[in-house]
């Protein structure tokens, strides 16, 4: 059958050269490369079983963000330890001269002080421990712990530092009210002991009377009221001379305060005292 039909077994390779030349009807194509001779893509073109490469940058940045705030904030945090750590020698640093020579001065007097202290404590406790010295030691507590108490409770005379005040009355305007309240402020500006004309003042001390007919403790008293006290001059003399006090109050009543103060003031009136009847030593 091959003979029949010669054109079905002719091979590509024999059309005739002369006819791959014959171009095709139609509008001839347009000058420039074939698209099969195009070049190759960009190497920024994204492959086709991956993510574009500006895709991959966009991940990459927050990821660098917060790497970058994660240091920030340690490298903060070092410096404020070592700022507070450096702050006391900086502030030193930055003294002058004096100051450091006075806070040396003052750090070296404050040691002496405790070392003082330490030696008086040891001292006072070998004399407690010693078996020959105990009993003197702790009778001679006892003796000086008798003796501020007869003070206080007034059994014994004293004398001291302090000052003497006199209330004058022309107008016979104090009341017992003006005498007691002279007699807190001066215990609250550091009084240690008074009296009152010949009357020694106790804890249980009651001002009694009406104006120009007073008495202490039952004891009749008369104007001028002289204050004899032992204690701070200055501060008692203050304390009396404060806007509203008792210089203030006995002054509206027409009278007048007298405050002299010394060195050596004494107090010499004796309280007795009442001898407890329900209350026995332990």
């Amino acid at each position: 059958m091959s003979g029949d039909h010669p054109e079905q077994d002719r091979a590509p390779d024999d059309v005739p050269p002369d006819a791959a030349d014959v171009p095709a009807e139609g509008p001839a194509p347009a000058e420039g490369p074939a698209p099969a001779e195009d070049p190759a893509p960009a190497e920024d073109a994204a492959p086709a079983d991956g993510p574009p490469a500006a895709a991959r940058r966009g991940r990459r940045d927050p990821l660098a963000a917060a790497l970058i705030g994660v240091l920030t904030l340690l490298l903060g945090f070092a410096f404020a330890v070592q700022v507070r750590s450096t702050d006391t020698d900086t502030q030193y640093a930055g003294a002058r001269e004096e100051d450091l020579v006075r806070i040396l001065d003052d750090l070296t007097a404050q040691q002496d002080r405790l070392r003082q202290e330490i030696a008086d404590q040891r001292s006072a406790l070998d004399q407690l421990g010693s078996s020959d010295s105990d009993s003197a030691a702790a009778l001679q507590e006892a003796r000086d712990r008798a003796e501020a108490l007869s003070i206080l409770n007034g059994s014994v005379a004293a004398q001291g530092e302090g000052m003497t005040m006199t209330i004058r009355d022309p107008a016979t305007g104090i009341t017992s009210s003006v005498l007691l309240n002279a007699i807190q402020e001066l215990r609250g500006a550091g009084a240690e002991t008074m009296q009152v004309d010949q009357v020694r003042i106790g804890v249980s001390s009651a001002v009694t009377g009406t104006p120009g007919n007073l008495a202490i403790d039952g004891q009749q008293i008369e104007a001028p009221y002289v204050f004899q006290v032992i204690g701070s001059s200055q501060d008692m003399a203050t304390a009396m001379s404060i806007p509203g006090g008792v210089v203030s109050t006995v002054g509206g009543r027409g009278g007048s305060v007298d405050i002299v103060q010394s060195d050596r003031v004494v107090v010499d009136a004796l309280r007795p005292l009442d001898a407890p009847q329900y209350a026995d030593p332990d």
